[in-house]
């Protein structure tokens, strides 16, 4: 199909008449309003696709169907419980990727790119195929919080074992046990120059990021002392080399055995406890609750999440309360504030893996979540796992509105059949969407992708921009449009 670039901008522009009121105003949100027009496939699930679009990869069809079926709270808390959930298409989908089950000694005998491509394929596979929809977007969630590059040394092949044991183990778990395995994962403390905490100079790197991204916050209540101090606590903790490499080791002879006092509180020389107390003690700070509370309020359901400020304090006296659990803090988010009102919450501007990832879950791609994939998700600003700096890729839907350009290749890439390793099937997915013409079929993919068919007049212009290449080729072009629409790269 040959499309010219101002012919293409143009169908995007006029995609977006038709499904938006401004940028930020997804179809979805006025197809209730709609009294005339094409009927969407699944009659008043605008606010089901809304939220679910939030909580998921991209709803697809089926999931659709079901949380309509069950009532949003329901598939919510089955959501909540992973794995009670089968998911044969998910582990099927990483079954040849093994490096991810191997341990860091066995990765270190790989080729560096070898290791980083199957970690970045597993994370988009995963998303694409997994049924654990919610599991995934925690994984990504906390994935972000304890930002771990694989530029930096050895992360390489020690993010691999820090992904599985540490984020994707302790995703849905208690926020202690996940804080306490990211403090004695090789991978953080490589990235982070603890490796390195002697004694005799003691590297404040990992400390302050602790302190700062990883619990209170940067406003949480501590001080330049207190990072020096929780430095000193850490020192020794490292890594083991050759026949042990990649495993995390304390080394009584680096550590400072003075006294030391962080937030207030004293620290008698104890060793390896000293630290572990401390990390006890920042797991449950309240200002850590907020801090993760606000934190998950911006992904789920507002970019500014202190006009939520109601939702923040019960959440997290939710995790207090519980000793550090995420299921209740995140069930309060969930169902007090994306469930409760999902037509409230607060459109923001998709991330590159949510474009890249809702695209191919919601067109049925088959996808081996390859090297051009991870290419256009390179190019549209977030690499998976190459984040070069700790705070990790931002919620701030300001950082990502560049780079549209990147996003309309992908959208032609995808719709077009150019990228190697994956597929979309458009006439068929049209068909199981319950089209029988060209202008049905254009509704099926709106409603697909948008959550219901677009409004006249764009409909028709946008149908008859479209009407010169044969059906195949219009499909794509049409399909392209759609991907590269506002209401699309809006959440």
């Amino acid at each position: 199909m040959s499309l010219e670039r101002r012919e293409f901008l143009r169908l995007a522009g006029l995609v977006a008449a038709g499904a938006t009121v401004s940028a930020c105003t997804p179809v979805y949100r006025l197809a209730a309003e709609a009294a005339e027009g094409p009927t969407p496939w699944i009659e008043g699930d605008g606010a089901i696709f809304r939220a679910l679009n939030r909580m998921t990869y991209g709803p697809t069809l089926m999931e659709r169907q079901h949380a309509a079926s069950v009532g949003l709270g329901s598939w919510i808390e089955e959501q909540l419980a992973p794995w009670s959930l089968d998911d044969l298409w998910g582990d099927l989908a990483v079954r040849t990727l093994t490096s991810l089950t191997l341990q860091a000694a066995d990765l270190a005998a790989w080729e560096r790119d070898d290791v980083i491509a199957e970690l970045q394929r597993g994370a988009l596979l995963r998303r694409v195929h997994s049924r654990r929809q919610l599991f995934e977007v925690m994984v990504e969630f906390w994935t972000d919080h304890f930002n771990i590059s694989v530029e930096k040394g050895e992360c390489w092949l020690l993010k691999t074992v820090d992904d599985r044991e540490v984020i994707r183990r302790h995703a849905l778990g208690n926020f202690r046990r996940l804080l306490a395995a990211s403090a004695h994962s090789p991978a953080m403390l490589v990235y982070l120059d603890n490796q390195v905490n002697h004694r005799e100079a003691p590297n404040e790197n990992y400390a302050r990021e602790l302190l700062e991204l990883h619990t209170l916050g940067v406003d949480g209540g501590y001080g330049q002392q207190d990072v020096m101090e929780m430095a000193r606590c850490l020192t020794g903790w490292t890594v083991k080399n050759r026949f042990w490499k990649g495993q995390f080791i304390f080394k009584p002879e680096m550590h400072d055995d003075g006294p030391k006092r962080v937030l207030g509180m004293e620290i008698l020389p104890a060793g390896q406890a000293e630290a572990e107390r401390v990390l006890d003690a920042l797991a449950l700070h309240p200002s850590t609750a907020r801090r993760l509370a606000r934190k998950l309020i911006r992904r789920f359901l507002d970019p500014i999440p202190e006009r939520a400020q109601a939702l923040i304090d019960r959440a997290a006296q939710a995790f207090l309360a519980s000793d550090g659990e995420i299921l209740p803090m995140l069930r309060v988010v969930l169902l007090d504030g994306v469930a409760a009102a999902p037509g409230q919450a607060v459109p923001a501007f998709k991330r590159p893996m949510h474009v890249v990832a809702s695209a191919l879950r919601m067109l049925d791609a088959e996808t081996d979540g390859g090297e051009l994939l991870q290419t256009h998700l390179a190019r549209m600003g977030q690499p998976l796992f190459a984040w070069p700096t700790p705070d990790g890729p931002p919620d701030d839907p300001d950082a990502w509105q560049t780079g549209l350009l990147a996003r309309w290749d992908f959208a032609c890439d995808l719709a077009r059949n150019e990228m190697k390793g994956t597929r979309v099937d458009l006439p068929t997915l049209a068909v199981v969407a319950g089209a029988r013409d060209e202008g049905e079929a254009f509704d099926a993919l709106a409603n697909v992708l948008l959550g219901a068919p677009l409004a006249e007049p764009a409909r028709s212009e946008v149908l008859r921009l479209a009407a010169p290449a044969d059906a195949e080729e219009s499909l794509a072009l049409l399909a392209a449009g759609l991907l590269a629409s506002p209401a699309f790269q809006w959440r």
